[in-house]
């Protein structure tokens, strides 16, 4: 069964390149470029760069995720699941969870529904820009949507205290959903960057959700790892010339919405054994998984968010403050830049896939980890003069 979920990272990859190329050629058709943004927003010199990108990368994982479903649906019989093998176009290893997939096509739907209006909002936004204050509801009202109809919720523990801890789970799943969609929003201000971190975070919680057994979510990060790819193929600054291609925000909302679902919907607890060791414990620190995955692009978001507050701006208008901004500031290039932060994104989330397997106090040793690489890099960064980090 592993070796089936990656095989979709090449499904992915396959459509996601041509799809890539399509958005690019009709971008330039439409002449949907890269614009100013918002008003008072400070980006680089504008560039006659498409940012359709995001249409590529949307179309990659609703169509194949539409594919399986429809297949699932129209041309698997009831009751194949336990008939595993006895058709030859189902791989022996799938039929058993043939209905588990079909149990799950509600939420599937209702995920790919939210990613959609997120994605119109994208690229109405990308043509002329919305502000703020237009898409933070529809960010809200898509986060809750998801949670109520998937029971997609973070810290079911609270149940215990009723109504309250109930519906304090709901509200901390949506400000999760709503932080890591904007986060990488945020990110993407450099050529690769919100792609290429959104690839290896994706390939760190793919690894995470094997090793559990999760095969649904494992398919879903797989594809969307092999759509960024080959969007990467024209976002990756390879030349001088930079990229040919940018998301846009109709592509970074749905890629941040779809890692902070599928985040949530991963279980980190190890899987037990028949009969659990009397002696196993289960670290508390493997709830914060997520968060150590997605330490880098948290980085970013808290510490640009900081700085435009502390400067009497709106923390959600943009300027060139981010963290790959600052490194520029310090003398690296802007594919340095990219790279190095790659590298960071990489420290650090993998560290997290070993969580289930160790013990509570090597867990420890893992979150201490993240927070002195973070430790480093602000240190590293704030060696310079404030002023030095603020925008002209």
């Amino acid at each position: 069964m592993p070796l089936l979920v990656l095989s979709l990272i090449l499904v992915g990859f396959a459509i996601g390149l041509p799809a890539a190329w399509l958005a690019r050629a009709l971008g330039r058709k439409l002449n949907a470029m890269d614009g100013a943004g918002v008003t008072g927003q400070i980006k680089a010199a504008a560039r006659r760069v498409p940012n359709t990108g995001g249409i590529g990368i949307f179309l990659t994982i609703a169509i194949t995720s539409l594919a399986g479903l429809a297949f699932n649906w129209g041309f698997i019989p009831s009751g194949v699941d336990k008939l595993s093998g006895d058709l030859w176009f189902i791989p022996a290893q799938l039929g058993s969870y043939i209905s588990g997939i079909q149990h799950q096509t509600p939420a599937a739907l209702f995920l790919l529904g939210s990613l959609l209006i997120l994605h119109i909002m994208g690229i109405i936004d990308d043509r002329k820009p919305l502000g703020p204050m237009v898409k933070l509801p529809v960010m809200l009202a898509a986060a809750f949507t998801v949670v109520i109809a998937t029971d997609t919720r973070l810290l079911t523990l609270l149940d215990s205290y009723g109504a309250a801890g109930h519906w304090a789970s709901i509200a901390i799943t949506v400000f999760w959903i709503v932080v890591i969609t904007n986060a990488f929003n945020f990110l993407d201000n450099m050529d690769g960057l919100s792609a290429g971190i959104a690839a290896i975070c994706a390939a760190v919680f793919l690894t995470t959700a094997l090793v559990g057994g999760q095969w649904f979510i494992a398919a879903l990060l797989a594809l969307l790892l092999g759509a960024l790819l080959g969007f990467l193929r024209f976002n990756f600054p390879f030349t001088k010339s930079g990229a040919t291609l940018f998301m846009g925000d109709s592509g970074s909302l749905i890629v941040g919405f779809l890692l902070a679902v599928l985040s949530v919907r991963i279980t980190y607890l190890p899987i037990p054994s028949t009969p659990p060791p009397l002696h196993s414990v289960t670290s508390p620190l493997l709830l914060l998984t997520p968060l150590i995955i997605l330490a880098i692009p948290l980085y970013d978001f808290c510490s640009v968010c900081f700085l435009r507050i502390r400067q009497g701006r709106s923390p959600f208008v943009g300027d060139l403050q981010h963290f790959s901004h600052r490194l520029v500031k310090h003398g690296l290039s802007r594919r340095s830049a990219v790279l190095v932060i790659y590298g960071c994104t990489a420290v650090t989330g993998i560290g997290a896939i070993a969580l289930p397997k160790l013990e509570p106090w090597q867990a420890a040793l893992v979150g201490i980890q993240t927070l002195l690489v973070l430790l480093v890099i602000a240190l590293y960064e704030w060696s310079r003069p404030p002023a030095a980090n603020a925008t002209p």
